[in-house]
Parts: C-alpha cells; sequence; structure tokens
C-alpha cells in the first residue's frame, strides 16, 4: 500500500524570523506538531488500538478454528480453502511488514554513533538515510548526486545547528558501548524474525504503537514530539497493512463461508462466527485507515470517535448485503459467479486509473495501487480522489445496489428445490434491509459527523469558532462561514479584513473593516473570501498556519508537490524521508517543520527552486 520514492530533492534550513501572530486577516491556527507533541495521547486511543488487537486476534482465531473443525468433519475441500484464504494474505502481509523493518532499522540501527555526535553530524546521517552521498561545504552540508539520480538531496545550515546530545553517554565512550549495541542488534533482527514467521508482526506493531502513545504522553517537549512523529509513522503502516490484509484475507473468507451455509442450507455456529468476525474486521480497518489518514494530514481536520463508529456502522452493514448477495449467487452459479468479479473488478480498475489517482512515486506503482483498489471496489466504497465525492458515491453505489437486487433475483428464480419459499424471503429482506442500514448511516455520516462539517444539503452552513493560543499565549477568535458549493472541499472564509482593505457598503462609501468586525463575526458573513488551493480545506484554519506563522526552527522542504488528500503525505510513504525528521529531531530543540514545493512559491517559480536546489 506504500510505496518508496525514486527520490525528492530535499533541503532543511534554519528558519529563525519570527512572524507575526496577529496579522490583520490572517487566522492563526494550531500547529500540527507543536512544541508539545502534537495531539495529545488520550485514553480513548489506548483503548482503540487494543480493540484493534482484539478484532485482529478473534478473526485469525475464528478462521484457524473452522479449519480445524472442517477437518476432524472430513470436508477437507472446505478445510483447503479456508486454510488457503488464512495462510496465504498473512504471508504476503508478513513479508511486506518485515522488508519495511529490515529498511527502516538497517539504517536506524547503524546511525546511532551519529546521532550521539553534533548536529552537524546527525545532520549527516540524515543525510545519509536519504541516500545520497554526503559532502561537507563551507554553508553546510549538501549532496553531490542528487541532480544525477534523484537522490533526495539535504542541505543543512551547519552554523545554527546546535550539538544535541541523544543519549547520557558522551561521544568519547561510544567505542565503549559498542559491543552492547551490537548484541542488541542482533537480538532485535532475531526477535522480529521470530515474530514475522509466526505471522504476528502486526500484533508487535500494535503492541509497539501502545509503547509510542505513552512515551508521548509521559514525556514532554523534545522526547514528546520523537514520539509523536514514530507513533503517527507506526500508525499509517498498521493500517496500511492491516487494509491489505482485510481484503485479501477476510473478504474472500466472508463470501466462501457465506456460500458454504447457503450450498449446505445449514449454519453452523463456528461458521457464523467466522463469518462475523470477518465483516468486522473489514468495516473497522476501512473506518480505522480513514481515521489515520486524516489524522496525517496537515490540511485535513482530525475524525471523532463518534464518526469512526458510524463509519464502521456503514461499511459493515453495505460489505454484509454486498456479500450475502455474492454468497446467494455463488451457491447457484459458481462459473457466472467467478466471470462477475472479474467483470467487475476489471471495470472498476479501468474507472480508478481513469481518474487519475496520486498515490505513489512512479507510474507503475500507480497501476498496481489501483488494481488493488480495484479488489476493494468489489465490496465497498473506498475514496482515491480529491474533490466533490457525491457525484462518484452516487454512481458506484448505483450500480451496487443494481448488481444486488439482480445477483438476488437470480439466486431467487433458480434456487433449489431444498430452499423454501418463506426462507428465501428472509433472506431477500435481509439484503434489502442491510443495504438500507448502510446507506442511513452513511447519510447520519455525511450530514452530521463528518469532520469538514455537514456536506449533503443544498443550502446548509455554519459557523467554526475556534480559539487558539499563539506562541505569546494570546487567545484569537477565528469564524468560519463553510459554504456547500465545494462538497467536503468548502471555502475558507475570513470574516475579519485587513485594516488596509476597506469595505463597501451598497452606497459605495468605504468603511473601515475594523468598524464593523464584531457584527460580522456575530452574522457569520463573508467579507472577503481566501480560496485556498485545490489541496486545502477547512481544516486551515484547524493546523495549517503552523507552516506559515510563529514556529522557528529546522524547516524540511521536500521538492515534490504535496499530494493530494485521500493520498498520504509524501513524508509517511517514502521511508528515507521519514528517517530524515526523526534524525533531525534530535539535533533542534523545535520540531522541524515540512514544506512541499508546491506551499513554498508560486508556479513561476518552480523552475528557478528546481535548478538551485
Amino acid at each position: 500500500m506504500a510505496a518508496k520514492s525514486d527520490g525528492a530533492a530535499v533541503s532543511v534550513e534554519d528558519d529563525n524570523t519570527p512572524r507575526s501572530l496577529s496579522e490583520p486577516g490572517i487566522p492563526a491556527a494550531r500547529p500540527r506538531c507543536s512544541a508539545t507533541g502534537g495531539k495529545p495521547y488520550t485514553l480513548l486511543d489506548c483503548c482503540w488500538v487494543l480493540c484493534a488487537l482484539l478484532v485482529f486476534f478473534s478473526d485469525g482465531a475464528t478462521d484457524l478454528w473452522l479449519a480445524a473443525d472442517y477437518y476432524l468433519r472430513g470436508d477437507f475441500w472446505w478445510f483447503g480453502l479456508t486454510l488457503v484464504f488464512v495462510v496465504v494474505p498473512s504471508a504476503v502481509v508478513q513479508v511486506l511488514s518485515f522488508r519495511w523493518f529490515v529498511y527502516d532499522y538497517t539504517e536506524l540501527s547503524g546511525g546511532d554513533g551519529a546521532s550521539s555526535g553534533s548536529g552537524s553530524c546527525a545532520a549527516a546521517a540524515a543525510a545519509g538515510a536519504a541516500g545520497g552521498a554526503a559532502a561537507l561545504d563551507d554553508n553546510g552540508l549538501s549532496t553531490k548526486d542528487s541532480d544525477q539520480r534523484g537522490g533526495s538531496a539535504v542541505a543543512v545550515n551547519a552554523a545554527n545547528a546546535t550539538p544535541v546530545y541523544t543519549s547520557p553517554t558522551p561521544p568519547a565512550a561510544a567505542g565503549r558501548v559498542g559491543a552492547p549495541r551490537r548484541c542488541c542488534t542482533i537480538c532485535m533482527w532475531v526477535f522480529q524474525s521470530v515474530l514475522h514467521v509466526l505471522q504476528l508482526g502486526q500484533v508487535w506493531r500494535y503492541i509497539h504503537a501502545l509503547y509510542l502513545g505513552a512515551q508521548s504522553r509521559l514525556h514532554s517537549n523534545g522526547p514528546r514530539r520523537h514520539f509523536h512523529w514514530r507513533l503517527m509513522f507506526e500508525s499509517a503502516d498498521i493500517t496500511m497493512l492491516r487494509l491489505l490484509e482485510a481484503f485479501l484475507k477476510s473478504a474472500p473468507q466472508l463470501v466462501l463461508q457465506l456460500s458454504i451455509m447457503i450450498h449446505g442450507n445449514t449454519v453452523l455456529p463456528l461458521q457464523g462466527l467466522s463469518a462475523s468476525a470477518s465483516l468486522v474486521s473489514l468495516a473497522w480497518m476501512i473506518a480505522s485507515y480513514q481515521k489515520v489518514l486524516r489524522d496525517s494530514r496537515d490540511d485535513k481536520l482530525p475524525m471523532s470517535y463518534k464518526a469512526v463508529i458510524t463509519q464502521m456502522l456503514w461499511h459493515f452493514f453495505t460489505i454484509g448485503a454486498r456479500t450475502v448477495a455474492f454468497a446467494l449467487f455463488a451457491s447457484v452459479f459458481q462459473l457466472y459467479f467467478g466471470i462477475f468479479i472479474v467483470s467487475h473488478w476489471c471495470v472498476m480498475t479501468f474507472w480508478i486509473i481513469q481518474g487519475e489517482t496520486d498515490f505513489c512515486m512512479s507510474k507503475w506503482e500507480e497501476i498496481i495501487y489501483n488494481m488493488v483498489v480495484g479488489i476493494i471496489y468489489i465490496f465497498c466504497w473506498f475514496n482515491v480522489k480529491e474533490g466533490p465525492s457525491r457525484f462518484r458515491m452516487t454512481v458506484y453505489y448505483s450500480v451496487t445496489l443494481a448488481e444486488n437486487v439482480a445477483l438476488t433475483a437470480a439466486w431467487y428464480t433458480y434456487r433449489g428445490p431444498h430452499t423454501s419459499d418463506s426462507y428465501a424471503l428472509v433472506v431477500v429482506c435481509l439484503v434489502a434491509c442491510s443495504f438500507a442500514l448502510g446507506t442511513f448511516f452513511m447519510l447520519v455520516y455525511y450530514c452530521w459527523l463528518h469532520p469538514d462539517g455537514p456536506v449533503l444539503g443544498s443550502q446548509w452552513g455554519g459557523c467554526v469558532d475556534e480559539g487558539l493560543v499563539g506562541a505569546g499565549g494570546v487567545v484569537g477568535v477565528i469564524d468560519a462561514c463553510l459554504t456547500p458549493s465545494q462538497g467536503s472541499q468548502t471555502d475558507m472564509v475570513i470574516t475579519s479584513p485587513p485594516r488596509t482593505l476597506p469595505r463597501t457598503k451598497d452606497t459605495g462609501e468605504p468603511i473601515p473593516g475594523e468598524r464593523d468586525k464584531d457584527r460580522d463575526r456575530d452574522s457569520c458573513l463573508p467579507v472577503f473570501q481566501v480560496r485556498p488551493s485545490p489541496s486545502s480545506s477547512p481544516a486551515l484554519l484547524h493546523r495549517t498556519s503552523s507552516s506559515s506563522r510563529s514556529q522557528e526552527g529546522p524547516v524540511i522542504r521536500i521538492d515534490l508537490p504535496k499530494k493530494r488528500y485521500p493520498a498520504w503525505d509524501a513524508h509517511f510513504i517514502d521511508r528515507r524521508l521519514r528517517k530524515t525528521i526523526l534524525l533531525l529531531e534530535t539535533t533542534s530543540a523545535v520540531s522541524p517543520r515540512i514544506q512541499y514545493r508546491s506551499s513554498m512559491m508560486g508556479s513561476k517559480e518552480v523552475l528557478e527552486y528546481e535548478t538551485t536546489v
């Protein structure tokens, strides 16, 4: 699900120019990763991870238990299919997880000595982790091969870098602690290898996320920031791995068990447990993926747990109706069911490719990703393109509803003689009611619980008042009116204009903007509008001003355009950028800020920027 990039030019500079927090007409917002380490880790976050572990174990345990029951009953064909849908997807996910561990831990364990040195040495380690050959000059550190092969180039202002030690051991004692560190490294490699062979790589990542969350809660300032970044990266890895596993294992397993139940006209308790666990796992992972993705984006508001649970119920009932319709049709038309699935996957994949998604760093990786999303589209809706999604979602669910009706009607018409009419009517009503409940929870989510505000309805609006604390401790109130013109990508409206810009009434007389500021705030009527870029949203009122306001310290400038939501930012899918960020956390008293090319300059300056970096 995550791709490693071919390399992006990156520069790291110290930005010590203070900027005013009270400029008229420009709202100050909460920084995404503030001096205290971003959003505090709460008890709800811990409970959510524990529930995710429970869902993981229940899904895998019920499938293995059911496979053993089939074997004891002598149903070797069902035993083989059930076991295949458990072992093969789990092995694929474990290989991917271990590959990420190897890439992360290899250079991380090799850079311990550099991280305990001066700030310039740690910056050199960051450059090395980014994949470039570093050379030190008078101004700082840069790479020589960035222009030749696209490797990441890191330039550090060495004059402003300060020595920071990440451990109480001074550099002179590094040689004495080398042997214990090598021993710990070997033990970690053995431990991770055993875990992934036992198919427990995700379990370790969940436990590690709990540890990182607790550490970010207990520590303050620099350590909290560092643990917060690591927690976000670990959460992104877990959700991508579990989402892939859910649609490679849980979805086929659910269709298989439902088909066996309908074909045999009996329901064993273990079959019901296995199917229910698979369905919960699918709905859980889709909602969890959306929450972690929104939490990782600076230009999006976070999703509340009410919204997550509602979205989980939405997918639970729609996927349930979809899989029951699949199982009904497959119990009668096995061959035609396979043709239908392949045809639906091809159409959905072509539709996604035509949408020109922007998730990966290369064209072929993007096509492979679109093929994987095509598998997801067999079962449920999954947003892969920025912008208003109401039309695309309406088209998808209209096609899904028509397919469900056709599949169920075909089964009802050609069902076996052992199926009574009353039983058939109950099953048909189950499919219809499940899809209707899923649609109901979808409307509840978009009408009341969407993070950006309600996005359905022709004339809705609302005022969002955010009390924000700047660096000086002064609280400012920002009022925003949200309009439905762009769906979820609403316009950001600032109701307090700069004092240098006059307002006009219908009479044409200029009136200073300060005179009617209180009245405008109460009525929430826009004075002028600042329309953000397509990748922006009202979340800018909540977060993104941190990139243009008061934060001082290193700025990581990435020579890539910022990816549009719902794609992950490059520093989440490019593991070299991850290590650069984590290493810079140890060399600066202030959390490094990340700026992408599109957020730093206009289109006319892009060429000059690319040639000078």
